[in-house]
């Protein structure tokens, strides 16, 4: 009888062997996850990012610089902030390289403000953005559909409403075609303000993609519409 057992346990063995090989243990368990942070680039700082350092400081803007980040395929945050108080709420934004955010500080505080006051009788107390970093290409456009979007470097924010002291909320969905003539005007003029500041500005006149917000990217561009 030990003789038998001993024959079916040797029988037995390969089939034992190819169950673990093969069906169970720890193939069964979920594979470990992969480490999907952004690789952290240590560059040294421009001297153009320093020099934009320096100009928000004189302009009391409080910001943080951020680490550079490059997420791959072209999308990167190099030379970003973090602004922190520009004198008025900005919601949605997180990086921005510092050109842009020095530009739309100014256009801000010297263009939107002012034409709140003077064209609505009211202050401006919120500006509201759909935020600027998305690794991404340009949609909307056949002609540029391959190429990276500005938001996919940090270079463009976009921008959807402003809020008045009143409580009026001024959004471009909304505003850009509204029956209120101060409110079509306003709109217009806060756009030819950033026109002066930045690159390229982009309105629901420019397409359908850009139907509730401005498109502000500071790439030199001369592009407004």
């Amino acid at each position: 009888m030990p003789n038998r057992v001993n024959r079916a346990l040797v029988l037995l063995l390969p089939l034992l062997l190819s169950g673990c090989l093969f069906g169970g243990g720890d193939n069964d368990r979920p594979a470990p996850r992969r480490d999907t942070q952004p690789a952290r680039v240590d560059l040294p700082t421009s001297r153009e990012t320093r020099a934009c350092y320096a100009d928000l400081s004189r302009d009391n803007i409080q910001f943080s610089p951020l680490p550079d980040r490059d997420f791959g395929g072209g999308c990167n945050m190099v030379g970003t902030v973090q602004l922190i108080d520009i004198g008025v709420p900005v919601t949605g934004i997180k990086g921005m390289r510092c050109g842009l955010a020095l530009a739309f500080v100014g256009w801000a505080r010297n263009g939107v403000a002012p034409a709140a006051r003077q064209m609505l009788g009211s202050d401006l107390v919120k500006i509201e953005t759909y935020g600027t970093y998305a690794c991404r290409k340009i949609v909307g456009s056949a002609g540029n559909s391959s190429r990276l979007s500005g938001h996919a470097i940090a270079n463009a924010v976009d921008v959807s409403a402003f809020v008045l002291r009143d409580g009026r909320r001024i959004s471009i969905e909304q505003g850009w075609r509204s029956d209120d003539r101060d409110v079509q005007a306003f709109l217009r003029t806060v756009r030819a303000s950033a026109c002066k500041r930045l690159g390229t500005v982009l309105s629901p006149d420019y397409n359908a993609v850009h139907y509730n917000h401005l498109h502000l990217e500071d790439d030199h561009a001369n592009f407004c519409r």
